[in-house]
């Protein structure tokens, strides 16, 4: 193939020869095949993994990139966007963030914070036979739009949902092989997204009764019924939660899916796992991108709004005071470089959110509900998901909340707390699944534990406990639930620690040395997985003696919920745990995390916030929940003991929370 470009002067920009050579290919067989006609311009060539999407100058190329609709990869020419409907748009801009974020650790970290990204030669190498295939494949889609180009059939890459949006086409550089994967328009696009205000307006909620099915039921909507875009959420080019998903058809007690994506946060690049697991693998990976859209959402905020940035002493009272949902202990402020005091003059992000109690938009810092982000200034916490839930419809999604909020917290003071719980009766309960449940934990040798583990507050939290029968690796798993339905919390709960234990015992030998020091020193356990993990020993098993020899036993019937047993209005279950927590001394804040993407599929993800309750935290040395008021006087205001709790009462041990 012969051009006429000359190389002076390009030799040290990445991929610039190959693509002014492919530019210049493509321009002759448009030129050739197509003629004078509308789309005089032709192919527009760009190459995406030569300098990093994200950054300040490829920002303002952004309308350059966009417009593009060839771009060069080192492996790969993707051919696209194109097709979709009109309400679905999407832009090369688009298409080259998508990318950018599906690549590996070491690729992502030279693009966005190795410096100048040097060739290791003229790469790559485009023959005749090569641009012929791009030329072919670009006729038929992006010229013809003449239908599924490459395209796997049903069961694929593609979904119903899949088939609206736009398309990229993969041309293989070295195999020639084709597929194409659809593409979601991304928030962040400066081309696809215009950016908004912040207003106090935008935060307010208008919550409206909702009809369930089922008064023992709090979805409206099967996880089976929702429009995903499974196609656009997971494929190796473009998707918005990774490269694709994985089965664990060896599990014998559920059917894991599950998938991972690098999110990029305050601590770099951590890679974020979403998964699903229930009875069916079908089930299994529904769940498992409704977790991962709500992580997608929760992690950064996902739409252009101008940020807040204000000191909370210049706020007043419209502005949420983040040391009421906890610190950490001043030696971790003085020992651990990655956290600082919360500092009121200093300014920091903040997004609006919505008082329920109050009925008023107030301002929350972006650290506690947005949980991967960061600012130079707000490092006085490291946040997790507690408290995001995803639903059909905002008062679906704030229910599940604040049961979660619910949970954690309960857990928490029945730890620390030392509580002695009482065992329910699993015989009691009525649901064929929680029987299967029992047999399936028996067959992996462990025997299964519940109890009530509600402290002051009504709504039914259940914490179960999976204890290994010949008290080997893997010792001690456990999980927590909470619903209004007593039954249905029992079977969250037990679900959640079946996931769990036909892996523990493999990852506790693989860890053992590690795992007996931080037994022998709780600030080495520094680490979500560390929590669950270290409970797998034999020997922490004398930490959990409430646990093994509970302080009595009573059937699933004697847990009354409050609110009304037979409602049918989702409204009045969230009003329900709302006013309890009210009754309490909390307030309720809602932040609404919706990206776009969700709002397609008819999804909808929030933040809750209720200052004061313990929050779920991971690392023994950052541990908010031990500063706070509420673990030592929530006991003693649910009468279960006439005064509050000390230091010496406490269980000084981290939790074992997975």
């Amino acid at each position: 193939m012969t051009t006429t470009t000359t190389r002076a002067g390009i030799d040290s920009i990445p991929m610039e020869f190959a693509r002014l050579l492919l530019q210049d290919a493509l321009t002759d067989r448009f030129r050739r095949d197509v003629g004078d006609t509308p789309q005089a311009g032709g192919p527009t060539v760009a190459t995406v993994g030569a300098v990093d999407v994200f950054g300040a100058p490829a920002t303002r190329l952004a309308p350059i990139r966009g417009a593009a609709d060839v771009h060069l990869t080192a492996q790969a020419v993707l051919i696209g966007p194109w097709g979709g409907d009109p309400d679905a748009e999407a832009c090369g801009q688009c298409l080259a963030m998508r990318w950018q974020r599906l690549r590996t650790r070491s690729e992502r970290e030279a693009l966005e914070h190795g410096g100048t990204v040097v060739p290791a030669g003229t790469w790559p190498v485009l023959p005749d036979y090569v641009v012929d295939a791009v030329w072919s494949v670009y006729q038929a889609a992006v010229l013809g739009c003449s239908g599924p180009i490459g395209r796997r059939a049903a069961g694929g890459w593609h979904a119903t949902a899949d088939l609206s949006l736009p398309q990229v086409t993969r041309v293989d550089l070295e195999t020639l092989h084709v597929l194409t994967f659809p593409l979601l328009t991304d928030p962040l696009c400066p081309n696809c997204a215009p950016i908004e205000e912040a207003t106090p307006d935008r935060a307010t909620l208008n919550l409206v009764s909702r009809s369930k099915p089922d008064p023992d039921g709090y979805r409206l909507t099967s996880t089976t019924a929702y429009p995903l875009a499974t196609g656009a959420m997971a494929n190796p080019v473009c998707g918005t939660l990774g490269a694709g998903t994985w089965l664990d058809v060896t599990s014998p007690t559920t059917s894991p899916v599950a998938g991972s994506v690098f999110i990029r946060g305050y601590a770099g690049l951590v890679d974020v796992t979403w998964s699903g697991q229930a009875n069916s693998f079908r089930t299994s990976k529904d769940l498992a991108f409704l977790e991962g859209m709500e992580r997608y959402a929760g992690t950064h905020q996902r739409q252009r709004i101008q940020p807040l940035v204000a000191a909370y002493t210049d706020l007043g009272d419209t502005a949420l005071d983040p040391r009421s949902c906890g610190q950490y202990s001043a030696l971790t402020y003085r020992t651990d470089p990655m956290v600082a005091p919360f500092e009121p003059d200093q300014p920091i992000p903040w997004v609006w959110g919505y008082s329920l109690r109050d009925e008023r938009p107030v301002l929350v810092p972006a650290r506690l509900t947005y949980y991967a982000s960061g600012h130079a200034n707000d490092n006085f916490v490291y946040e997790s998901s507690n408290g995001c839930a995803t639903g059909s419809c905002l008062e679906e999604a704030i229910l599940f909340g604040l049961l979660e909020l619910i949970e954690r917290d309960a857990f928490l003071l029945a730890w620390y707390g030392n509580a002695e719980l009482t065992e329910i009766d699993l015989d009691s309960c009525r649901s064929p699944a929680v029987r299967a449940m029992v047999d399936r934990a028996a067959f992996r040798g462990y025997d299964v534990h519940v109890f009530d583990n509600r402290i002051d507050l009504a709504v039914p939290v259940i914490t179960s406990l999976a204890v290994r029968r010949d008290g080997g690796a893997g010792t001690l798993a456990f999980a927590a639930g909470a619903s209004l339905n007593p039954e249905a919390a029992v079977e969250g709960a037990l679900s959640e620690v079946l996931t769990y234990i036909p892996h523990l015992s493999r990852q506790v030998d693989e860890r053992w040395d590690e795992l007996e020091a931080m037994a022998d020193d709780f600030t080495l356990c520094a680490n979500l997985g560390d929590h669950a993990q270290l409970f797998g020993l034999p020997r922490m098993a004398e930490h959990a003696r409430t646990y093994l020899e509970p302080a009595g036993h009573r059937p699933i019937q004697d847990i009354r919920p409050p609110g009304s047993p037979d409602s049918r209005d989702l409204l009045s279950d969230l009003r329900t745990c709302q006013q309890e927590l009210e009754r309490a001394g909390f307030d309720v804040i809602v932040v609404n995390q919706t990206t776009p993407e969700q709002r397609r599929m008819g999804l909808h993800t929030v933040s809750t916030i209720v200052p004061g309750l313990l929050p779920i935290d991971f690392g023994w040395t950052r541990q908010r929940a031990l500063q706070m008021p509420r673990l030592r006087t929530a006991h003693r205001q649910a009468g279960l003991r006439t005064t509050d709790l000390t230091d010496d009462d406490l269980r000084i041990v981290p939790h074992p929370f997975p």
